[in-house]
C-alpha cells in the first residue's frame, strides 16, 4: 500500500515531466518527445487533466486525432491542478471541439463549445471556437455575435477575433467595417499579434481591390509579402493589381512567384545545368540529367531526392520514362544509351548508338521501342528487351536534335539544324512529310495528347503549330526573344509550355494561341520542361543547375 509520502514524491515526478513535456511542445516543437513526458507525468499522478490536455494538443499536432479525442474526454473525468475552479476549467472541451472541427464532426464541436460557454461564459476562445463553426455553416450573425463578444471580454485585444470578424464582413460587401476590423490587427500589440499581421494585410488589400483601390491593395499586399516571404496568395493578388494598373511586368514577376511551389536541390559542381528533366507516367517521379554527368531521381511531391544514377561518361542531353514508369533512358555525349531498372537500381542494357552526341529519345507508347535522334543525323529505333536495332531513319541534312512518338504510336516527328520537320512512318522506315517554315534549328517538338496537333521550337525563337497530318501550318506564337529550347502540352490538350534561352517559361492557349503566363525565376537558360499526368503541376530544368516546380492548375 502506498503511503502519504509516496503519493507526494509520485506528484513531483508527475509535475516534474509535465514540465519537461511543456518544454518540449513549446520550446522545440518535439511533439513525440512531448507525449511521452506527459505519459510519464500521467504514469505517476492519473489524475492529472493539464497533462491529458497537454498530451491531447501533442497528439492532435502528430495528427493522432483519436488519440487527442480521448486525452480532452479523460481530462474532464479528473480535476485540474492548477485551476481554481474545476467546473469553469474549460481547456478540455475547447481542445476536444477543436478536432472534432477538423474532422468534420460539426455538431459535436458545438455541443462542445456550447457547454464551454455555459460552465465558463468569460473564456473568450469559446466564442471564437463557436464562431468558426457559425462561419463554416454560413451563419454570419451567429459568428458576428460571438467574435463581438470574445472582442469585448478581451477589451479588444484579441486579434484572432477582429481577423475572422473582418473576413465575415468583407464575404458580406461591408467594405469599411471589413478594413476597420483588419485595421485593428494591423495596429494591435498583443503578444500573439504579429502571427496576424500577414493575413490582416493581405485580406485588407483584397478589400481595397474588390472596391477599386488598386495603390492601396498593391501596399498591402506588399506588407503581407514583408511578413511572410511565401504567401502565394499575396503575390497571386499583388500580380492581378500590377496587371491591372498596366503594370505588366512586375504582374508576370509576382504571378511567377505565385505558382512557383518548390526548388528542387541543385545539381552541384561548376558545370552542371540540368539539360533535360521527364515526370514518370504515374505522377511520383522525376528525373533530371545533367552535364554533371549524373541522372538525378526525385520523388516529386515531397522534392526529397530518391537516387542518383552516379558516374556516367559524358553530359546527359536526355532522359525518358518507359509507359509503365518502371524504366529510364539516358544519353547523351558519350553516345551510348542505357536503360536503366528503377525498382532494382540496376542498369539493364548498355547500347552504343550512335557515332555523335544523342540529343533526344522517345519509348514508344506500348513501352516495346526506343527512339533515340542524334548530332550523326540520324534516327534509330531500339528493341527495349535486347537492345538490337530495329530500323533506321535517315533524311536529315544535320543534327537531329529533337524527335517524338505520335500518340497512335505509328508515327515519329522529328526537328533538325537542317530548319526542317520531319514525319515519319518508321514502320516503313521513310519519311512521309516535311514540314517547312522554320528559319534555324528547331530544337523542340511535341504532339497534342489527342494527336491533332504538332508544335515545333526553334532557334528563330518563334513556336509552330501544325495539323501535321495534312501539313498545314495553323498558327505561331511570338513572344521569346531566344531560342526555343523544349516544349510541352497539357494532358488536356489546352495548354502549351515553352522553354526558352530567354530564361522565361511561357503557357499558351493552345485554342487562342495567345500568351497567358511568362513564368521567371530561372537565372540562366531554361533547357527543358515537363507536365505531370494530372497537368496541375509544370516541371523546368535550367543551365542555371535548377530543377523548379510550378503549380499550374
Amino acid at each position: 500500500m502506498i503511503n502519504n509520502n509516496e503519493k507526494e514524491v509520485f506528484k513531483s515526478l508527475a509535475l516534474e515531466s509535465y514540465k519537461l513535456g511543456v518544454e518540449k511542445a513549446q520550446k522545440d516543437g518535439d511533439y513525440k518527445s512531448a507525449v511521452k513526458h506527459y505519459s510519464n507525468a500521467l504514469s505517476h499522478d492519473g489524475h492529472f487533466a493539464e497533462a491529458y490536455v497537454s498530451r491531447g494538443r501533442a497528439y492532435s499536432e502528430l495528427g493522432e486525432q483519436q488519440r487527442a479525442i480521448a486525452d480532452y474526454t479523460k481530462a474532464m473525468e479528473v480535476k485540474p491542478k492548477f485551476a481554481e475552479d474545476a467546473y469553469r476549467y474549460v481547456e478540455p472541451l475547447l481542445g476536444r471541439g477543436s478536432i472534432y472541427i477538423k474532422l468534420g464532426n460539426y455538431q459535436e464541436a458545438l455541443n462542445d463549445f456550447n457547454l464551454a460557454i455555459q460552465r465558463n461564459p468569460d473564456f473568450w476562445d469559446a466564442y471564437l471556437g463557436r464562431a468558426t463553426i457559425y462561419i463554416g455553416q454560413e451563419n454570419y450573425p451567429a459568428a458576428i455575435n460571438d467574435l463581438t463578444e470574445a472582442l469585448e471580454l478581451t477589451a479588444d485585444n484579441y486579434p484572432a477575433a477582429f481577423l475572422r470578424r473582418g473576413s465575415i464582413w468583407a464575404e458580406l460587401g461591408e467594405a469599411k467595417k471589413a478594413i476597420k476590423d483588419f485595421t485593428e490587427v494591423i495596429n494591435n500589440h498583443a503578444e500573439d499579434a504579429i502571427a496576424y499581421y500577414a493575413d490582416a494585410y493581405y485580406k485588407r488589400g483584397l478589400t481595397y481591390l474588390n472596391i477599386g483601390n488598386i495603390e492601396i491593395a498593391i501596399d498591402d499586399f506588399t506588407q503581407a509579402i514583408k511578413y511572410d516571404s511565401n504567401y502565394k496568395q499575396a503575390y497571386y493578388y499583388r500580380a492581378a493589381s500590377y496587371k491591372e494598373s498596366g503594370k505588366f511586368q512586375e504582374a508576370n514577376q509576382d504571378y511567377s512567384q505565385a505558382l512557383l511551389a518548390s526548388n528542387f536541390p541543385e545539381h552541384p559542381g561548376l558545370s552542371a545545368s540540368v539539360n533535360t528533366i521527364a515526370i514518370s507516367n504515374d505522377g511520383m517521379t522525376l528525373a533530371s540529367g545533367s552535364n554533371d554527368s549524373n541522372i538525378r531521381l526525385w520523388n516529386l511531391k515531397t522534392g526529397q531526392e530518391i537516387n542518383n544514377i552516379a558516374g556516367q561518361v559524358g553530359q546527359v542531353f536526355a532522359v525518358t520514362f518507359s509507359p509503365d514508369s518502371q524504366i529510364i533512358a539516358y544519353a547523351g555525349t558519350d553516345k551510348i544509351i542505357k536503360l536503366w531498372n528503377i525498382k532494382t537500381r540496376k542498369e539493364i542494357l548498355n547500347i552504343p548508338a550512335h557515332t555523335d552526341w544523342i540529343n533526344s529519345l522517345a519509348f514508344s507508347p506500348d513501352g516495346t521501342i526506343l527512339a533515340s535522334a542524334s548530332d550523326d543525323k540520324d534516327i534509330k529505333l531500339w528493341d527495349v528487351k535486347t537492345g538490337e536495332i530495329i530500323t533506321r531513319l535517315s533524311g536529315h541534312s544535320d543534327y537531329v536534335k529533337s524527335l517524338v512518338f505520335s500518340p497512335d504510336g505509328q508515327f515519329i516527328a522529328s526537328g533538325s539544324r537542317d530548319q526542317d520537320i520531319k514525319l515519319w512512318s518508321w514502320r516503313i522506315g521513310r519519311s512521309i512529310r516535311n514540314l517547312v517554315g522554320h528559319s534555324n534549328c528547331v530544337r523542340a517538338v511535341a504532339f497534342s495528347f489527342d494527336g491533332q496537333i504538332l508544335a515545333s521550337g526553334s532557334e528563330d525563337n518563334s513556336i509552330m503549330l501544325w495539323d501535321w497530318q495534312s501539313g498545314r501550318k495553323i498558327g505561331s506564337l511570338i513572344g521569346h526573344f531566344k531560342t526555343i529550347t523544349s516544349l510541352a502540352f497539357s494532358p488536356d490538350n489546352k495548354m502549351l509550355a515553352s522553354g526558352s534561352d530567354d530564361k522565361t517559361i511561357k503557357l499558351w492557349n493552345v485554342q487562342t494561341q495567345l500568351e497567358t503566363m511568362s513564368l521567371s525565376g530561372h537565372l540562366s537558360y531554361v533547357e527543358s520542361v515537363a507536365f505531370s499526368p494530372d497537368g496541375k503541376t509544370l516541371v523546368s530544368g535550367g543551365y542555371d543547375k535548377t530543377v523548379k516546380v510550378w503549380q499550374v492548375d
